[in-house]
């Protein structure tokens, strides 16, 4: 996917607004170039001071591969949420599919998260994502999400 391209863009706030999650898990602090329900960009600037540096290899820190995941997941289930037809989406990751990691995450990257839908049944959305950094892969997933509609409970 081209990050050029243009298309509609959630900031912080209207992120926060689409999931429940907050610091330290929520992954992304921005999604660019949304075209439709279709594809995004998500970007995730990574910073030394985040908390999960001072014990994965903290002598040569790495941003662990499951993050990346969880940070694909996070853009793919805001595109979701912000384009379902849902009041007050919960966004549920219910699989993982395919993740491969190709290259380290080093504090300072910018991590780019394209992800595009290849599917969508009832409320379940799947999409197909890969991670760059100066538009180098360095970790690919698909993934789906339950949209649900929150409740009081």
């Amino acid at each position: 996917m081209d990050t050029q391209a243009s298309g509609e863009s959630l900031d912080l706030a209207d992120i926060m607004r689409l999931l429940p999650h907050r610091y330290p898990f929520l992954m992304i602090e921005r999604v660019e170039n949304i075209v439709g329900s279709e594809s995004a960009v998500g970007i995730k600037n990574v910073s030394i001071n985040e908390p999960f540096f001072q014990g994965h290899f903290p002598e040569r820190p790495v941003l662990p591969g499951v993050l990346i995941v969880e940070a694909i997941a996070q853009t793919a289930g805001a595109v979701a949420a912000h384009r379902a037809n849902i009041p007050d989406p919960m966004t549920y990751m219910v699989a993982i599919d395919g993740a491969r990691f190709r290259r380290p995450v080093l504090p300072g990257d910018r991590l780019c998260l394209h992800v595009e839908k290849i599917g969508m049944r009832r409320n379940i959305w799947r999409f197909s994502g890969e991670a760059k950094v100066n538009d180098v892969l360095v970790a690919e997933a698909e993934c789906s999400a339950l949209l649900a509609a929150a409740t009081d409970d």
